[in-house]
């Protein structure tokens, strides 16, 4: 218990690079995922067709080779004229990753909605930037809140590939103990924080559904 506790703040330092690589994916690719659902069903064929050749590309390839491509393979391909800093190569990847994965949810939930809701908004002289906001989005979200707490879940574990690249995350530094002192109680350490994360988005999402199907049946 001693040595746990001796290296466990070192290990906790790296947890500002963990949470911030995690809230700033989501902050970033939740937006974007959306524009990307409604760019999918643009009326424009080369539109559409990109956005999907782009989600097939995503999800397609493993986000560590992706992590791997921007941050050593560009610096080598542009001749050290594109050079990111790890975290930045970090965000700028997560973010158009998991953009990828949140605009074919948000397609699903977006394609669920009957038509005769726009018809009947439409009817009512409401415009389509007003339908889709305070209409259709509330609804989409119901649709999707399963399968998007599911990403959100892989995206807590996937932060720890921000390794790969050397980022100082707890990962790092956990492996810099275990290999320094020849045991696997950093990682054992690393993996219950994780386990604790996730635990704890897990029972948020089941608390934000249940208000969700709560705020429902008052409404009915």
């Amino acid at each position: 218990m001693h040595y746990i506790f001796s290296i466990l703040p070192d290990i906790l330092s790296g947890l500002n690079i963990t949470v911030g690589l995690f809230f700033l994916t989501l902050i970033g690719a939740t937006p974007l995922g959306i524009l990307m659902a409604l760019g999918m069903r643009s009326q424009f064929f080369v539109l559409r067709w990109l956005l999907n050749a782009y989600v097939w590309v995503i999800r397609g390839t493993p986000l560590m080779l992706q992590l791997m491509f921007v941050y050593f393979g560009l610096p080598i391909a542009s001749n050290n004229e594109i050079v990111f800093p790890k975290m930045t190569a970090a965000v700028v990847v997560f973010i158009l990753n998991y953009s990828g994965y949140f605009a074919e949810i948000f397609r699903g939930g977006i394609q669920a909605i009957p038509q005769a809701q726009y018809d009947a908004a439409g009817v009512l002289g409401i415009n389509r930037r007003q339908t889709f906001q305070k209409i259709i989005l509330p609804q989409v979200f119901n649709i999707v809140l399963p399968s998007f707490g599911n990403e959100i879940i892989n995206l807590i574990k996937d932060t720890s590939l921000g390794y790969v690249i050397s980022l100082v995350d707890i990962l790092y530094i956990a492996q810099g103990h275990a290999v320094a002192d020849v045991t696997l109680l950093p990682y054992v350490i690393v993996a219950a924080i994780y386990l604790i994360f996730t635990a704890l988005a897990t029972l948020i999402m089941k608390r934000i559904e249940l208000n969700l199907i709560i705020g429902s049946g008052n409404s009915a």
